[in-house]
């Protein structure tokens, strides 16, 4: 439905029964799916693809250019799945020549004032509470759960099932399954809780704490860790996700358990 306050460029392309609200303006080659809702003030900028069933709350900015001086106007995208909630002035920033887009998956939360950098990909059915903030070409995985004013440097990767406390600067890598808090930012346990919602096993829970008591607790350094890890404990889906997880860190995990 086009609202008559609202300024769509003739080229984009809008499914039919997407509700847009006074005010919003959406700018050519952009394509919007069916079931969107897009708030008043919102903008849609060049490169944006939103698929359906997606919530914009007023304010947000949708694929505006990169802030990063190696952009040169190439064409570049921000590709957004569907059933996501956008909530008021997130900020979601389009790809550089790096990766050419910015991806958000499908059924996230990206809370009011959140900010999604140039190049980054984050996966499906997570929780970016109010002012988190990630740099460019940072990952992050499914069912992460991010504080509230946490800042991610660029390129760190933030795996599968974790929680990061609120206010928390994410400087390394975060390991999947795990729980981060503290300054410098350090391992505080597994995020029990949410594996259980999500219908982990008791002995699945217990798994994990056994890898991550190698890791984090028993004074090994990493590589100690992972030749232990490999000799003692058989190969399960998520001990080999752990263990890639480490494999293929190019900034290095997180810190262990301080007292």
């Amino acid at each position: 439905m086009n609202q008559p306050l609202a300024y769509v460029h003739p080229q984009a392309k809008i499914a039919s029964n997407v509700v847009i609200e006074p005010f919003v303006t959406i700018h050519k080659n952009v394509e919007i799916g069916e079931g969107t809702w897009i708030g008043s003030n919102v903008t849609i900028m060049e490169g944006a693809r939103i698929g359906k069933n997606n919530k914009i709350f007023p304010g947000a900015v949708i694929s505006a250019i990169p802030q990063d001086l190696k952009y040169k106007g190439e064409d570049t995208l921000v590709r957004i799945g569907d059933n996501n909630i956008i909530r008021e002035f997130v900020t979601i920033n389009r790809g550089t020549k790096a990766n050419l887009e910015t991806v958000i998956g499908d059924n996230n939360l990206l809370m009011a004032y959140c900010h999604i950098a140039h190049d980054c990909i984050v996966g499906n059915n997570c929780i970016l509470a109010n002012a988190a903030t990630l740099a460019g070409h940072i990952i992050v995985d499914d069912f992460a759960i991010i504080g509230g004013l946490v800042a991610v440097h660029q390129f760190v990767t933030i795996g599968q099932h974790t929680m990061i406390s609120g206010g928390s600067l994410v400087r390394k890598d975060v390991p999947p399954y795990t729980k981060a808090a503290r300054e410098p930012l350090s391992y505080v346990g597994i995020n029990s809780i949410g594996l259980r919602r999500r219908n982990f096993s008791a002995e699945k829970i217990s798994e994990i704490q056994d890898i991550y008591r190698h890791i984090f607790l028993k004074n090994n350094n990493v590589s100690q860790a992972v030749s232990i890890i490999e000799a003692e404990m058989p190969a399960t889906k998520e001990r080999d996700e752990i263990l890639s997880f480490i494999a293929n860190s190019s900034r290095g995990i997180m810190r262990g358990y301080m007292k």
